[in-house]
Order: C-alpha cells, then structure tokens, then sequence
C-alpha cells in the first residue's frame, strides 16, 4: 500500500507540468521538474513536499501577488478542462500558495480564496488571515456564509472552527464563539449535507470549551426542522459521552429503570494486539418505550500509571417495555498511531444514558 505522501509522483508532476505549460508559454518544463526532485525530494512526507511544490511553482508565477494568483485562476480552468479530479489533496499548494505569500494582500488573497476553494479546499489556508486580521476576516467568513456555491459556504463554517484538526489555533475565537455562532444561523439548514456536518463539528468543538452555549443553541434549533436535529445531535456527540446531565435530559436519556446485568469481562487477561471481549444484560424495567443510550468506557493505563478515560458508543434506540438484550463486543488492543498501551491492570465500564453501571477490571501484557 502506497504512503499518502506519493499522490505526489513523477505522473502528477509531469502532469501538471503540461497544464503549466498551456497556461504560460514561457513555461520551462525540464528546470520545474528539476527543482521539484531535488536531492531531498525523496524524504520529504506529505506535508514538506505541499510546501515544496509551493515554493517551487513560486519561480513560475508573477512575483507580484495579484498577477500570480490571476494565473493560478487559469491553471485551475484549465485543470478543469482536462477533466481532472476536483477536490484532490495533491492540489492543495493552491491554498498553500495564498497563505505563503497573500497574507499581506487581503483583497486579492480573499478573491483566490473564494476562487481556489471552489477546486479545493482553503480551510486551512484561511487560519491565517483569522489571526492576522482578527474581525475584518471574520465578516468575510459571514459573508460567504450566504455564497451561493456551498463549497464556499462551507468554508465560512469550516474555516472558522475553534478546533479544527491539523490546522492552528484561533485563539480568539475559542475564547468567544459569539461570531461563530451568528454565521452558523445562516447554515443551519443549509441545502448541502457537507455544510450542515460541517456545522456539527463546527458546534462540537465548541462544546469542549463553552458546553453551555452549545446546550442553548441545542435547545433553540431542536424541533424546528430535521436538518436542525440532526446537526444539534450530532454537535452534542462529545456532551453526551461526557454525560453532560442538561444534554442527556435534553434527548430524555435517563437511566432509571434500565437495569444491566450478567455483566462479564470474557478475556481478563489480553496480550497487546489481542482482543478484549466482555458482555452484558441489558433489561428495560420502564412501563413505555424507552430511549436507551448504551456506551462503555475503557480505563487506559498512562505511561505514569495513571487511568485515562475513553468512551465508545454500542448503540442509541427504543426498547419496548420489559424488553433484554444481551450485547457482546470486542475492544481492538493493537497498536495505533494515535494510542500507545501500556501493560497494566485497566478498566471497563458499561454506561447506560450517561450512567456508569458496572466496572470491571483487566490485565494487559506486554
């Protein structure tokens, strides 16, 4: 299986070579590809050979800003005309490009972005001018958050998120939401399904540090259109594993009268890379239908010997009165780029509703 990092190969490059030579008849094939595979190219992991495609394409293009990106809208029309795939991450040193070396030119760098993120994505390459520009970038967040393109659309809510991953903090905007919260009311029931996830993760992320402002906006959208209730759960995913008590009682998840029993932990003693398995009961003692929210919660061991916390949802449905079920699962325990184990005694948990029920313990071995 290919490394990520190879979308940018000779047949790309060579490619995209051809497109630069349409667009710009001065164009030197040959010294491109010779700077773009360098002595280091080899080496380079995604992310440095982005940039190195950004800096090299720079010789090619005007070197002053506003000609530059002019010619970067024709190298994309003509992309476009060869039919080639939209939204590929190999293309993403077109935003890399605007961030590099637009950030002093807001005019211009704000037309090439509403441009370029049409082709793909700027998400990243507006984090920027946020924090250069702090307000001025913010009302034009919110005024492409009535674009008519939804690929435009999605950026206001995509760019702007206090916490969106790989990308840098906005500080600001963690630390007060409000503008964030005005240019999501324009999304809210967006056409495009991609704006309206977009808007979820938007308002999880700033749940992590304003639950409260979430839960009112949860409260003020729930029931107003299925669109509405869709973002407002999903946006709600990291309160409800928290057990936040106001979120559970929004979605009437209580757990009186939903009974766990015949709980078990099959395999208490698992090497890394082997499987945990555990079951459990579950009994609705309730005298109607019952939303029940089933989750467990595994205990991990920390290099310090302390326990870290992580909650995995089973499942989210009505059960009928004095209806069981018996649920068995399996925890993987193979070594993942994001967690490292760490032999020790662990726990588990089964929660129902945001309650924990029971807890059990288990030995992992080298």
């Amino acid at each position: 299986m290919s490394a990520l990092k190879d979308i940018y190969s000779p047949d790309f490059y060579n490619t995209f070579a051809e497109t630069l030579a349409k667009t710009n008849p001065d164009f030197d094939k040959q010294r491109f590809l010779a700077l773009i595979f360098d002595a280091e190219f080899a080496q380079k992991e995604l992310k440095d050979r982005m940039r190195h495609t950004t800096r090299v394409l720079h010789h090619f293009l005007p070197i002053k800003f506003s000609e530059a990106v002019k010619l970067i809208e024709k190298i994309i029309t003509q992309i476009r005309q060869n039919k080639e795939q939209e939204d590929s991450l190999a293309y993403i040193f077109f935003p890399d490009y605007i961030e590099t070396y637009g950030l002093g030119d807001f005019e211009n760098s704000v037309k090439a972005i509403e441009f370029v993120t049409q082709f793909v994505s700027c998400e990243f390459a507006v984090r920027p001018f946020l924090l250069k520009y702090g307000d001025k970038m913010m009302n034009q967040m919110h005024n492409w958050s009535l674009h008519g393109n939804h690929k435009v659309r999605r950026l206001a809510s995509e760019g702007s998120r206090p916490r969106l991953p790989w990308a840098m903090a906005i500080p600001a905007l963690k630390k007060d939401p409000t503008p964030c919260i005005l240019l999501l009311e324009n999304l809210k029931n967006d056409p495009s399904e991609w704006v309206r996830r977009s808007v979820a993760n938007h308002l999880n992320d700033i749940s992590k540090d304003h639950p409260d402002l979430v839960l009112k906006v949860a409260n003020a959208w729930k029931g107003k259109t299925k669109e509405t209730d869709a973002i407002i759960k999903h946006a709600c995913r990291t309160l409800l594993k928290q057990g936040h008590r106001d979120v559970l009682a929004l979605y009437n998840l209580v757990s009186e009268q939903v009974h766990v029993d015949n709980f078990s932990i099959l395999t208490p003693e698992i090497a890394i890379g082997e499987n945990l398995e555990f079951m459990f009961s579950i009994f609705n003692q309730n005298e109607s239908h019952h939303t029940v929210r089933l989750e467990y919660a595994v205990y991990y061991q920390k290099q310090n010997g302390q326990l870290s916390k992580k909650v995995f949802k089973i499942s989210e449905r009505e059960y009928a009165p004095a209806e069981r079920a018996t649920i068995r699962r399996k925890q993987k325990f193979v070594p993942i780029t994001t967690r490292k184990f760490y032999p020790g005694t662990h726990q588990l948990s089964i929660i129902i509703n945001g309650d924990e029920k029971e807890m059990g313990v288990f030995e992992l071995t080298a």
